[in-house]
């Protein structure tokens, strides 16, 4: 891991560079410091800031402090997403998709399991408490170890082999994890679009813990505290929310923090006084003074945006919206950018392997069939009359922006053939057909499958209606039932649904370094087979019978073991081979154009982009704290408004 700490600085974006000689306080915080109310620039860095040479890379250009954006989110609780868009974390990816330290000053990993993290002396929370290894001690000590506030034990990405680590406090600035086997899988996790919070603001959570606080005044907090249940560990569990960014009081280690307390339509965020990294020049990132965000109806979003109210925006705009956005542009003074999403598969279908319908469950669990549908599928059509043939037609799996990528996995049962679509059909026995075409089952029912949605889009239901035509011609029926998300996922997890539809492979540009686990039965949310995953995971449920799931399974423990980039490239791709050749899931089509729109002044958004959740956390990995406006843009665009 060390090796790819060095690679990521060599390549760029976060890169380490020299420390400035100069520091340039932000004119936002310049009045507070002047009257006395906040320490110098020089106090409030930590002695070895994130010195970030981002200007290194293709279209970038160091910034001036300053300004004001507007964003719009569907819902109140997708502020989170300013978590997701700030993207510090303890380590993190950059562009070309590697890790390295960014909160924490260095780490080292030894035999994969002892990871001994070091944190930057002098860095500070948004409130100006010392970071220190103390709030690391605080959550695994007083939380993730406290059956009140854990009642099943530390978080589940913290174990191996159902085992925690043995934690260490080295010093004021190090702590250290140990497992008994490697846990490749912890970086990642810290990495994440939603991390892995191995720290509190202790200074802040203490006064909400019996282990600290005085009683009275804890009793006294709990009385007075908006939660359904009146007790500490509820109160503890309301400040406590890092990642939902809606505690306006919680000290935090983001480029921005909050300041409204919700409810509300509109919230706002200011910038982290103490905030980690500079730019090369000495400014204190992130540019950008400020970050408000609306909230309207999802199905609002595209038309705001293309009336000139949201200055960055990806979230809730889909292809459909370009050629409305794009002709609004220029009147609005925005750009609209197509960036490519990374998903294996735009929309994918799943048979539910777990199905209890005791005739449909073996058709389910037979290869022959998964294949038959899947070369029934017209992904030609498909990309032509939805995606104006601007996607990429296939599979469900990796994309050749991935190192791993073989043009055999995509293309695999994935060609439009209905002559042997029909003839494997045959071969299940399938042969009896009612007066509309339908095969039958073995006990006589016409074959009619009711796909599962969780209340899609109107690009969905066009994909749908296409593959219900094509379906047709061997012989199936489709229907499509839409549900709430809940509703949707209890369905599935009961084994009453024997197909449902959602988005293919959520990492598809991976790098043998990180966790091939979507491939296997290792979780209860993957679709197609929910209580092998349910057992991977709890215990509970019903194990893999099939042998290639099995092996599957085998595989992706013997990449948690692998010691080197080779063995852990070897299992990736025996999974890959696998995972294609069963047609565990039917993709469609992907790289599916997203449109990006920005305020024309806007710097630093890059003009093409990859835009997904993971591991890309959407705008993260492109570090919206680099963004910033010019004025040299701004100009010309009052001149415009002017005229």
């Amino acid at each position: 891991m060390k090796w790819l700490i060095l690679t990521g600085l060599l390549l760029g974006g976060q890169a380490l560079a020299q420390q400035p000689q100069t520091l340039l306080e932000p004119p936002y915080f310049a009045p507070q410091v002047e009257q006395g109310e906040l320490p110098p620039l020089s106090q409030r860095l930590p002695q070895t800031p994130l010195v970030d040479s981002f200007e290194t890379l293709p279209g970038r250009s160091l910034g001036l402090s300053g300004g004001t954006i507007n964003l719009l989110m569907g819902k109140a609780k997708d502020v989170r997403q300013l978590v997701v868009y700030g993207y510090a974390r303890l380590v993190g990816f950059n562009e070309s998709m590697q890790l390295q330290a960014d909160i924490l000053q260095d780490y080292q990993v030894e035999e994969g399991r002892i990871f001994t993290l070091h944190l930057r002396p002098g860095h500070r929370w948004s409130d100006g408490a010392p970071f220190t290894s103390e709030d690391f001690r605080y959550f695994w000590e007083s939380m993730a170890n406290n059956e009140e506030l854990y009642p099943f034990g530390p978080p589940n990405k913290l174990l191996v082999e159902g085992k925690p680590p043995i934690f260490e406090v080295l010093d004021r600035h190090t702590v250290r994890y140990s497992w008994h086997r490697p846990n490749p899988e912890f970086l990642l996790a810290l990495a994440g679009p939603r991390p892995l919070y191995i720290y509190r603001p202790s200074h802040y959570m203490k006064q909400f813990h019996p282990d600290y606080a005085d009683p009275d005044e804890l009793a006294d907090k709990v009385a007075k505290a908006k939660t359904k249940k009146k007790s500490w560990v509820a109160l503890h569990q309301r400040k406590d929310h890092q990642y939902k960014f809606d505690n306006p009081d919680l000290p935090t280690l983001q480029p921005w923090m909050p300041v409204t307390k919700p409810p509300a339509e509109r919230f706002h965020f200011v910038r982290n006084p103490y905030y980690h990294r500079l730019d090369t020049q000495g400014n204190q990132l992130p540019y950008l003074d400020e970050l408000i965000v609306d909230i309207a109806s999802g199905k609002l979003v595209p038309a705001k945006t293309g009336s000139g109210e949201s200055d960055l925006q990806g979230r809730y705009l889909s292809l459909d919206d370009y050629t409305f956005l794009h002709e609004g542009a220029s009147r609005n003074h925005v750009d609209v950018m197509l960036w490519r999403t990374s998903r294996g598969s735009r929309m994918s279908l799943y048979p539910n392997l777990n199905a209890v319908d005791p005739v449909w469950q073996p058709l389910l669990r037979d290869v022959r069939f998964r294949r038959a549908l899947s070369l029934a599928v017209n992904r030609y059509e498909i990309n032509q009359v939805i995606f104006f043939g601007l996607a990429l037609e296939g599979a469900d799996s990796l994309l050749p922006e991935s190192p791993l990528f073989k043009p055999q996995y995509r293309s695999r049962w994935a060609e439009f053939d209905l002559v042997q679509a029909n003839a494997l059909m045959d071969q299940l026995g399938l042969t009896e057909r009612d007066p509309r075409g339908i095969r039958l089952l073995p006990d006589g029912r016409p074959m009619e499958i009711i796909i599962q949605s969780a209340g899609g889009s109107t690009e969905e239901s066009d994909i749908l209606e296409l593959i219900h035509d094509s379906w047709m011609q061997i012989g199936v029926k489709i229907h499509t039932k839409p549900t709430e998300r809940e509703v949707f996922r209890n369905r599935i997890f009961a084994g009453e649904a024997l197909m449902s539809v959602w988005t293919g492979l959520p990492n598809a540009i991976p790098s043998s370094d990180m966790s091939p686990a979507e491939l296997a039965p290792t979780t209860q949310q993957q679709l197609q087979w929910s209580q092998w995953g349910k057992h991977y995971e709890t215990g509970q449920g019903e194990a893999p019978v099939l042998p290639e799931a099995q092996r599957l399974l085998e595989l992706n423990n013997a990449w948690r073991q692998a010691t080197n980039a080779e063995q852990r490239t070897q299992i990736w791709q025996q999974m890959l081979d696998i995972y294609s050749d069963q047609v565990y899931s039917i993709g469609t089509v992907a790289r599916v154009l997203q449109p990006i729109v920005i305020r024309s002044d806007l710097r630093n958004v890059p003009a093409e982009g990859l835009w997904n959740w993971e591991p890309n956390s959407y705008f993260g990995v492109y570090r919206p704290d680099r963004f910033w406006l010019d004025p040299a843009l701004s100009t010309t665009t009052n001149t415009q408004e002017a005229n």
